[in-house]
């Protein structure tokens, strides 16, 4: 998203504002190039030269620094795509929401048509203050993307919503929010599976299998991306996406409840979960223990399909896809799939490999359709993969 993009990043004077150092150096190990303009308050917490190492330019911090006859405030609004005003005070928030202009930071902002992110950081009681809520009320009906601070230990001394979010977490919500603005699943409901089931055989022992759940992680974002109502029914937990609602489950028997429930009102279904296909016909209340030298039978019985049952009950406007995990014949049991299971498209996937499928960031897999021939894709990160599937959906 942020890959050889003009990124301004704008520090006001809160004690959150050594965090902004970190979010330079992300945005430039994503390839983008970056410069930071520093309110007089912002150097109090942490040195401009400190920034201008970081980010490779001198940092912006007087609007009538220079004797020629450049107007660099002007100059650097016109350069950025991207403005971060990250942390953003109280100060700072109500100068931008009312157009004042009096000193670098905010006439540079100001000049700017770039998309616009604000970051508030402060005490909790201030960022309560109707004053402060009413002008971030007034940037976001000016079209900035509010990222709203988070709950956690203050510098005050105790947890409170105010913290400024970790620069990652600001990172891939601007990405995902962003690319939304022209996404192709605007108002349309997603519900994705992922991770594996767990068959419980007594209160300590389950049946389960190798999957981690990052493919279905993937499609959550890369769906998001595109603005979509994401569902993410999942057995496993992970950093929360922006966007994606997630519920957690963990027998087959939970995640065929909450999928069935889920798909009466979706537009489309991605069956991305390692389903167990049998589950023990009886779960001990206590511990099964071992007596003797003799072994252990166990009676399993199957669980209910879920991507048969859905695909059996979908209507003509709504899609579903699955997921077919082999070890051989990849593609001829994935073709198979898509029919018994009324599936409308098929991702088959060799998790055999060792450099692909579970537990890897990585994947390779082969996409199936009623009227097209299959398409090959090659090793690629979990990510990349899923955002070109979802490219596919988008086309059914």
């Amino acid at each position: 998203m942020f890959k050889n993009k003009n990124i301004l990043i704008v520090v006001s004077g809160s004690v959150a504002a050594y965090k902004s150092a970190t979010l330079v150096r992300l945005l430039i190990k994503m390839g983008a190039h970056v410069r930071v303009s520093m309110t007089h308050a912002a150097q109090e917490f942490i040195p401009s030269k400190t920034m201008a190492i970081l980010s490779g330019y001198d940092v912006l911090t007087d609007l009538f620094a220079g004797q020629g006859a450049d107007v660099v405030h002007i100059a650097w609004a016109k350069w950025a795509e991207v403005i971060f005003v990250v942390p953003a005070t109280a100060n700072i928030i109500g100068k931008l929401a009312n157009g004042i202009a009096d000193d670098a930071p905010t006439a540079t902002v100001i000049a700017s048509a770039a998309e616009k992110i604000v970051v508030p950081a402060m005490n909790d009681v201030m960022y309560n203050n109707p004053a402060v809520q009413r002008n971030i009320e007034y940037l976001s009906s000016d079209g900035w993307l509010l990222i709203e601070p988070s709950i956690g230990f203050l510098a005050e001394g105790y947890e409170a919503k105010g913290r400024l979010p970790e620069p990652d977490m600001i990172l891939s919500e601007a990405a995902i929010r962003l690319q939304a603005k022209s996404g192709l699943l605007h108002g349309k409901k997603v519900i994705i599976t992922a991770g594996s089931t767990r068959e419980a055989l007594d209160p300590v022992r389950y049946i389960t299998n190798r999957s981690s759940g990052k493919m279905g992680f993937a499609l959550a974002q890369a769906a998001a991306e595109q603005g979509a109502h994401v569902t993410l029914i999942t057995t496993v937990t992970k950093p929360a996406i922006y966007g994606v609602n997630q519920i957690l489950v963990s027998s087959t028997q939970e995640m065929f409840d909450a999928a069935i429930a889920a798909f009466e009102t979706a537009d489309i279904f991605i069956g991305a979960a390692a389903v167990s296909d049998f589950k023990p016909e009886k779960t001990d209340h206590h511990k099964i223990k071992k007596t003797g030298d003799s072994g252990l039978t166990l009676k399993l019985v199957q669980n209910p399909d879920i991507l048969k049952t859905i695909g059996q009950h979908k209507t003509h406007s709504q899609i579903v896809v699955g997921f077919a995990a082999e070890t051989q014949n990849v593609e001829a049991y994935g073709a198979d799939k898509l029919v018994t299971k009324n599936a409308d498209m098929l991702i088959a996937n060799d998790v055999s490999r060792s450099d692909i499928g579970f537990s890897s960031d990585d994947n390779s897999v082969t996409i199936l359709t009623r009227d097209k021939q299959p398409e090959f894709l090659d090793r690629a990160p979990k990510i990349t993969i899923a955002r070109h599937i979802i490219s596919r959906i988008v086309t059914l």
